[in-house]
């Protein structure tokens, strides 16, 4: 596996780690807990890191030099790409002829080092977007920045390139083949999985599981808690969630005493331009008495603040899955997101939370009003959720992926024989 730009050993939420990273180690985990070894090459972010790392049993993470250590923006990693892929055939050279059967790549600059690792080992190469430019460009944030031309021929190139490319969803299949004329037969839809051991709820049930995490984080223990989890940038939108808050308020005053609003999660990307941004903006709304910003925080401490809160809100412009829906999900709390990518996936509309067409503040206030107004109904909507998260496991989107990988090596095959005897 190649993921160039982020480490599966970086915290989600934090830099440019988030859902993928999560994607990554658990379907590593899962595919090598089926008989699948796995090696994961990463660019080298720290001077002290070792070469290498196990990640699991099975499961092996190669840091590679690329680049200056630290304070390379992803947006200068196409440059150290050439360093990146030198660095991952020193380490093929050291193996036996045949050593990788695969490569799985993730995200359009992993896309390119597996481009040309692929050829140059005669394997398939299974690529994962991830997120697509043009999708992106299409629903950009007010003040976003859009992809760059770059990048929309970098992932036309791998589309291309490609054996077979891994789809979330099918909305993502069909993008892939409108948007960058995808060969359809090399589309395969493989639903991503949630830590069901992580992310479930509280033994006890959900209404004293959210008491006790209540307690162990410190909250209000009968607050509606409107939760942001995520990284801070234009894309996940949690501006949309605090100018909603300040709407709620002007309708409902009286709920200023009985409401916290956290927003979890560091400045990414864009968002870090302006990283005091969301701050500013909650004072200028006068609602930074009910708003409490709080630091990345590990997988484990993040399931605890699912379980805490009333509902997870997730006014993205753009998500590829939306992990984290299913993850809040799975520990008993519903969620209220835009309707784009493969959130109408990830929720089930009226039935496990709520999807909303666009981000008008005013659309989001008014469910999280009604929500507020009738804690049975959300008590109803989160054993929905837990029950429907239940079917998104991370060992069936690892056999599924190993389907994946059998195709494209079946495929593969022939066409070398057919080549080595031209």
């Amino acid at each position: 596996m190649l993921s160039v730009h982020t480490s599966p050993l970086h915290q989600p939420g934090t830099g440019d780690a988030g859902g993928m990273n999560v994607y990554i180690v658990e379907l590593s985990r899962r595919l090598a807990a089926q008989g699948i070894r796995v090696e994961i090459f990463t660019r080298a972010t720290t001077a002290t890191l070792p070469p290498t790392v196990e990640l699991a049993p099975g499961v092996l993470v190669r840091h590679v030099d690329a680049g200056p250590y630290e304070g390379l923006a992803k947006e200068e990693l196409p440059a150290q790409l050439c360093a990146f892929t030198h660095g991952v055939m020193r380490a093929w050279a050291d193996h036996r002829p045949g050593y990788y059967d695969l490569v799985h790549s993730h995200y359009w600059l992993s896309g390119h080092v597996g481009w040309l690792a692929a050829e140059r080992w005669g394997v398939p190469l299974v690529h994962a977007m991830h997120t697509m430019a043009k999708v992106k460009n299409a629903a950009l944030a007010q003040g976003d920045t859009p992809e760059p031309a770059a990048r929309v021929i970098g992932e036309t190139q791998i589309v291309r390139a490609a054996d077979r490319l891994i789809a979330n969803t099918a909305d993502e299949a069909n993008d892939l083949v409108h948007h960058y004329e995808a060969d359809p037969a090399k589309v395969a839809i493989v639903h991503p999985g949630v830590n069901l051991d992580r992310f479930r709820p509280a033994p006890a049930g959900l209404e004293a599981g959210r008491q006790a995490a209540r307690a162990a984080l410190g909250l209000p223990a009968g607050a509606f808690i409107p939760l942001f989890a995520g990284r801070i940038q234009p894309l996940k939108a949690p501006d949309v969630l605090l100018h909603a808050t300040a709407l709620l308020l002007e309708r409902e005053p009286a709920l200023r005493h009985n409401l916290l609003v956290p927003v979890v999660g560091g400045p990414s990307g864009s968002g870090l331009a302006k990283p005091e941004a969301l701050q500013k903006l909650a004072a200028r709304l006068g609602i930074s008495d009910v708003v409490r910003f709080v630091p990345p925080v590990g997988q484990d401490r993040l399931a605890e603040w699912f379980r805490a809160a009333s509902v997870l809100v997730m006014p993205s412009y753009s998500e590829s899955f939306g992990l984290v829906a299913v993850e809040a999900q799975a520990c008993g709390t519903p969620v209220v997101a835009a309707a784009v990518g493969g959130l109408p996936v990830a929720v089930r509309d009226g039935v496990t939370g709520y999807l909303i067409d666009g981000h008008d503040p005013a659309d989001y206030a008014r469910v999280l009003h009604r929500l507020a107004a009738e804690p049975g109904r959300t008590a109803d909507l989160g054993r929905a959720a837990a029950r429907h998260a239940r079917s998104f496991g991370w060992d069936s989107a690892a056999a599924a992926t190993a389907d994946v990988y059998a195709g494209a090596m079946l495929d593969h095959h022939p066409r070398r024989l057919r080549s080595a005897h031209v």
